[in-house]
């Protein structure tokens, strides 16, 4: 079988972004888009000859045919073996598990992450390095810097392969083989976690749970370990079969689009406990009767009870948080004496962290939640480290959160999404709030003073990196702070992400409503910004 040169030429809009390429299908679809930058990606990473790649995605559009596509290619540039989830699935957390079991070299994630799919929806790639976790910027930077000048990829022609049948089959001199997406991570759930005593919490009378899946990538997995291994009664998963447009929805696990959960966990007869995971199965929401925990309370609950857990039952190294992160977790961080890393959105400045043995557990406010099991967020880890708790503990997801309020005080927190805005207007409003930052202390926003302004930066304490223009913050003098970003998960137009946060220490006051209690830092945003007059948006696409 012989290896295909194929000439071509740089396409224009391969820059990859914090989380690989994101792009429409159809952009994809376009004759050596997807050929390029894959091509682009072999050429820069030397040694991968003779080595051993993870493949897979969600299950997305297009996540089949791209496959297919990678395969040739990677037999064609001297891959030694791919491990490839059986129809193409693996889950990102999934996948990492394998990279890092499996002593892999990488890994290729196929996903648009919590982003729509379908023929005129999203697809995505982005490459894992060999410790499971996303590659560096120096990586994508010379991935972009190759796609600049690229004249040719290579592939073998040959049939397709049948993904669909576990075991081993060979591609010219390159051996693939087939495996189940979940029997990795499933054992690995079975050492962090006691199974016996969530078993026996699922079997108590009375006591019921609701996983959303979304029709997305965690419907085998969690059908497997959750009804299959601990014993939730069949359809305790709810659309749970994968499907290339998440069956028309939005598979982003937030109360807009999760409303199906939502609307079961208010409901008269709802279940005790209620969880969503997103498209690539990295995010998670956890829901309580009538009770909605937002991921930054999340992550400080997992920490302040990480030791009820086997797999960390010996105490934390630390802890780690993504900047727009509510500082609820810091509060456990102080109380247990570990440290509390303060980083930018993004998973890979976990991994260095993770790597170098500085954290144990960390969390990004976009619902990842994360440990050192691998080396990305990953959503149903965090259902069931809730369940271990629950399990533990007994009472109920309210009474967690609300005895943790009482303890450590509550950072009442939401986040507003501002969707699809005129890319022009998002960067004006986002350039003059820049601008204004030097001269902001002392001035007085909707009645909050603002006591100091700034633009996050993060020196990255293992590899002495810098990382500017993270986000810009404005910190107020009731214990209140609003940080306004420019998210890079869209694929139409901006989007534009309002972070708004208040300590309240008065146990008799942390029962107002979220949006009630953040009304006058709204109201400051909005005299700082001018974000809902100038986006002409009468109100965010999506509150969390």
């Amino acid at each position: 079988m012989q290896v295909k040169t194929v000439p071509t030429r740089p396409i224009e809009g391969q820059l990859p972004g914090t989380s690989g390429l994101r792009k429409k299908v159809t952009v994809f679809q376009q004759p050596g888009y997807l050929e390029n930058f894959v091509q682009s990606l072999f050429d820069v990473l030397p040694g991968l000859a003779g080595n051993t790649l993870v493949l897979g995605g969600d299950g997305r559009y297009f996540n089949d045919r791209a496959i297919q596509v990678i395969l040739r290619m990677a037999a064609a540039n001297g891959v030694g073996c791919v491990l490839v989830g059986r129809d193409g699935i693996l889950s990102t957390p999934g996948l990492s598990d394998l990279v890092r079991q499996r002593h892999a070299f990488g890994g290729i994630v196929l996903s648009a992450s919590h982003n729509p799919g379908g023929p005129d929806g999203d697809f995505g790639i982005k490459y894992n390095i060999g410790n499971g976790g996303p590659a560096p910027e120096k990586v994508t930077e010379a991935i972009h810097q190759r796609t600049l000048t690229i004249d040719r990829w290579l592939t073998l022609d040959s049939a397709d392969i049948d993904l669909g049948r576990l075991g081993e089959t060979a591609l010219g001199a390159m051996r693939i083989e087939v495996v189940d997406p979940v029997a990795s991570y499933a054992r690995l759930m079975q050492q962090l976690f006691d199974f016996e005593r969530l078993r026996a919490l699922l079997a108590r009378p009375g006591f019921r749970i609701c996983f959303d899946a979304m029709h997305a990538v965690t419907g085998p997995y969690a059908q497997a370990i959750l009804e299959g291994q601990l014993g939730a009664p069949a359809g305790s998963v709810i659309n749970g079969v994968p499907l290339p447009d998440f069956g028309g929805g939005h598979p982003d696990p937030n109360p807009t689009y999760a409303d199906e959960l939502v609307a079961r966990m208010c409901a008269a007869d709802a279940p005790d406990f209620g969880a969503a995971s997103d498209g690539d199965g990295d995010r998670n929401m956890i829901v309580g009767r009538r009770f909605i925990v937002t991921p930054s309370d999340s992550l400080a609950v997992l920490a302040a009870n990480a030791t009820l857990v086997p797999g960390y039952a010996a105490g934390l190294k630390g802890v780690a948080r993504s900047m727009p992160t509510s500082g609820a977790v810091d509060r456990v961080a102080q109380a247990l004496d570990i440290p509390c890393y303060e980083t930018p959105t993004g998973w890979k400045f976990f991994g260095n962290l993770l790597d170098a043995g500085l954290c144990t557990l960390c969390g990004e406010e976009s619902a990842g939640t994360g440990s050192d099991h691998v080396r990305e967020k990953d959503g149903l880890w965090a259902v069931l480290f809730w369940l271990n708790i629950l399990a533990v503990r007994g009472g109920s997801v309210e009474s967690i959160v609300r005895e943790h309020w009482q303890r450590f005080g509550r950072n009442v927190y939401s986040r507003h999404d501002y969707e699809g805005v005129d890319a022009a207007v998002a960067r004006q409003i986002v350039a003059d709030l820049r601008t204004a930052l030097p001269t902001l202390a002392g001035r007085t926003a909707a009645g909050l003073k603002v006591l100091r302004a700034d633009d996050f930066a993060y020196t990255d304490p293992v590899d002495g990196s810098v990382s500017r223009g993270q986000g810009l913050c404005v910190f107020f003098d009731e214990g209140s702070r609003l940080v306004l970003r420019a998210s890079g998960t869209g694929t139409e137009g901006a989007t534009l992400r309002l972070y708004l946060e208040r300590f309240e220490p008065d146990t008799a006051r942390q029962a107002v409503e979220t949006q009630a209690a953040l009304q006058p830092l709204i109201d400051a945003a909005e005299a700082l910004t001018g974000l809902r007059a100038r986006s002409g948006r009468q109100r965010p696409t999506v509150i969390t």
